[in-house]
C-alpha cells in the first residue's frame, strides 16, 4: 500500500514538472521552426517584451487554436502534454490523499 502512495505522490510531482516543461519546450520548437510566428508573441509595438509578458502570450497561445492550425505533430503534442498533466497530476495528489485518509 505505502508503494502505491508513494508512487502516486511520485507521479504527480512528475507530472507538475512535465506541465511546467512543456510551454518551453513547445516555444522552443516554435521558435526554430516558425520564427515568423515567434516574432508575433516575442515582441510589441513598442519593441521588445519583458520575459513575463511573453510567458503571459505564450500562455494564451497554448490556449488557443492557432497552435494546432500550424499542423506541427510536435508542437501539438507538447501543447496536449501542457494541457492535461496538470489535471493528471492533482488526480494523483488526489488519489494519494484518499488512500491516506483511507488508510488511516
Amino acid at each position: 500500500m505505502i508503494v502505491l502512495y508513494l508512487a502516486l505522490l511520485a507521479s504527480g510531482v512528475g507530472l507538475f514538472v512535465l506541465s511546467y516543461v512543456a510551454p518551453f519546450r513547445a516555444a522552443a520548437l516554435l521558435r526554430t521552426r516558425y520564427p515568423q510566428h515567434w516574432q508575433v508573441i516575442a515582441t510589441a509595438a513598442q519593441g521588445r517584451l519583458s520575459g513575463f509578458r511573453v510567458w503571459a502570450n505564450m500562455q494564451q497561445v497554448l490556449r488557443s487554436p492557432a497552435l494546432p492550425a500550424l499542423g506541427d505533430a510536435a508542437i501539438n503534442r507538447w501543447r496536449l502534454v501542457w494541457r492535461y498533466s496538470q489535471w493528471l497530476g492533482w488526480l494523483c495528489w488526489l488519489a494519494a490523499l484518499a488512500m491516506r485518509l483511507w488508510v488511516h
